[in-house]
């Protein structure tokens, strides 16, 4: 993948315009509305010259019963130009930035773990919804305001050097002066716009945790200090538009001035030229005509560069994004149904920031159809070894099998297929509980749904509410109890029938109502699957066929429940403690 921070800005720029090419004609389309418009501007000065010379001047009836009509055709012309340009490019805008949206959330759908455990959610989010919408006017406005602008800027020059070359000339003294303002003015508003961004990304992340968080900040009476956090970035982004406006709005000024200047000794210059005979009175106005004309193409192509540079900074932050390697999947072999049966060799894990190994030569089997628990205390290594099972991470050490398949030789999909989760949260989505229970299985049939359901001891609860499978729960089934948004997450996993089964401290939230329906739920799903179940209530494990309590990265005791207790070591001193 190409390392954009080493990218200059005409890189990035025509990086960003590739992805306009799809929409070359429609593209195209708008460029000639453009340059129908741009060739107008010298037009309108070229129809005054004789409307002076020839009405007042020589009274040609002619020349003034056409000239007026010829210049309302002018602007008739200029509107439709300037509605078709302006619809195509939003057209092709709009696309861009759907274009981009879709390549960055596809690649966002298949980026590592490890990924999400450095990006702030936040900054993330901005990328998405804020950056991308600075690109737009970088690719669509940017190109539109050169095209038209340049054309017409040509136009208007060469019709002035016609007019009078010596008068012409006096009008590139001004160019170096705009020219060094620009300069100066580029890089200062690629750091400002690029700094913005990064901040807005930052308040998007304070926003987020202020009302995913709202009953905890509420308890602990932070609204205070969230408040301080999230103005204090605001401020930031405030202060940061304030100075993209100062540096951007600079140009104008300067601009305004030199033309000023240059007028006033055009005019001097240019009536000594006319009263001696050199230039026509119309000939004269036309020329300033066609110098008032020339300052407002010049303004907005240097204006242009505010938007560009604001395009080129975001353009950064969407290809960072677009370029960040997914997963690894080498693995060509496949599984169509697992038997079960997991081995782990040696395995050693150390996290990408980490002093030292999470795992140290962790080694196990576990046969198909049986139960495995991993217990002790927090920060042990016990979801670090049910992380490796699904690839989340990869071992550093060691290998792990699947019916005598290194993972590492599976693909990730045909590796996925046989596994199924439930973990301690209950990822559900803002929808419909037959859309949550059937997300593992779209094709499943409303009877192969309710079955699930029932085998969840979720049947009863959804039949009571009012639109039954059809009830929306909310987002992150809010409007559901904890025990009812497990046993969706249990029923899900039932639906997809899976040979090998992760379960994340699944009942350890929940009250003790709804933790003996969810144990007599994964009591079912457990039977026949080979699981990995992680649990600090030591009684939801006492069926497990295997126990292995986990220290440090070590497997420190290993047995069934009755074996350990016998032992009388660390298990049976945790089992003591709790009862």
């Amino acid at each position: 993948m190409p390392d954009t921070r080493s990218m200059t800005g005409r890189e990035l720029y025509l990086r960003l315009l590739t992805h306009v090419r799809p929409y070359w004609r429609q593209f195209a389309a708008g460029i000639l509305t453009m340059v129908i418009l741009a060739a107008a501007e010298p037009a309108i000065p070229a129809l005054l010259k004789p409307i002076l010379d020839g009405s007042f001047v020589e009274g040609n009836p002619d020349t003034i019963f056409w000239t007026p009509i010829l210049l309302i055709l002018l602007f008739v012309i200029r509107g439709l130009m300037t509605f078709s340009s302006n619809v195509i490019f939003q057209w092709v805008s709009g696309r861009l930035v759907f274009d981009l949206r879709q390549l960055m959330f596809e690649r966002i759908l298949t980026l590592p773990t490890s990924y999400f455990d450095a990006s702030s959610t936040g900054n993330t989010i901005s990328v998405l919804t804020y950056n991308v919408s600075q690109v737009t006017s970088a690719a669509t406005r940017v190109l539109t305001v050169l095209v038209r602008d340049s054309l017409s800027l040509i136009g208007l020059i060469a019709y002035m050097f016609y007019l009078n070359w010596m008068l012409a000339c006096m009008v590139f003294l001004v160019m170096p002066i705009i020219a060094i303002v620009v300069l100066f003015l580029s890089k200062r508003l690629r750091q400002l716009s690029k700094a913005q961004q990064s901040m807005m990304g930052d308040m998007t992340h304070a926003l987020e945790e202020g009302t995913r968080g709202q009953k905890m900040i509420k308890v602990f009476q932070s609204e205070e200090r969230e408040s301080k956090r999230f103005l204090k970035m605001a401020n930031w982004i405030r202060r940061f538009e304030l100075k993209i406006e100062v540096a951007g709005s600079a140009h104008g000024p300067v601009i305004e001035t030199s033309a000023a200047l240059m007028i006033a000794t055009l005019i001097y210059v240019g009536t000594h030229d006319t009263i001696a005979g050199e230039l026509s009175v119309g000939g004269f106005v036309a020329f300033l005509t066609a110098l008032g004309l020339l300052f407002n193409p010049v303004k907005r192509l240097t204006g242009v560069n505010r938007q560009l540079q604001k395009g080129i900074a975001a353009a950064e932050s969407v290809f960072d994004l677009i370029d960040e390697s997914p997963e690894q999947d080498h693995g060509k072999q496949t599984i169509k149904q697992a038997k079960g049966e997991l081995i782990f060799n040696n395995v050693s894990f150390r996290y990408p920031t980490a002093k030292k190994d999470a795992l140290t030569n962790i080694s196990f089997t576990i046969k198909p159809g049986t139960t495995l628990a991993l217990v002790g205390t927090s920060g042990g290594g016990k979801t670090t070894i049910a992380s490796l099972v699904p690839r989340f991470y990869n071992p550093t050490g060691g290998t792990i099998t699947l019916d005598g398949i290194d993972l590492q030789n599976l693909s990730l999909e045909s590796l996925r297929c046989n596994l199924s989760y439930v973990g301690q949260e209950s990822i559900l989505f803002n929808d419909t509980i037959q859309a949550n229970i059937s997300y593992g299985k779209r094709n499943a049939t409303l009877e192969e749904i309710r079955a699930a359901a029932e085998d969840a001891h979720a049947l009863d609860f959804i039949e009571q509410l009012p639109e039954g499978f059809d009830t929306p729960i909310g987002e992150e089934g809010v409007r559901l109890s904890g025990g009812q948004r497990q046993r969706l997450s249990i029923a899900r996993a039932f639906l997809k029938d899976a040979p090998v089964l992760l379960l994340d401290e699944a009942t350890s939230a929940l009250d003790n109502e709804s933790e003996r329906h969810v144990q007599a739920a994964l009591k079912r799903l457990t039977k026949n699957r080979t699981t990995i179940m992680i649990a600090h209530r030591l009684s939801t494990i006492e069926h497990a066929d295997r126990i292995l309590l986990i220290k440090d990265g070590e497997i420190l005791e290993d047995g069934s429940h009755s074996e350990l207790l016998k032992k009388g070591g660390e298990y049976h001193n945790l089992y003591k403690n709790l009862f």
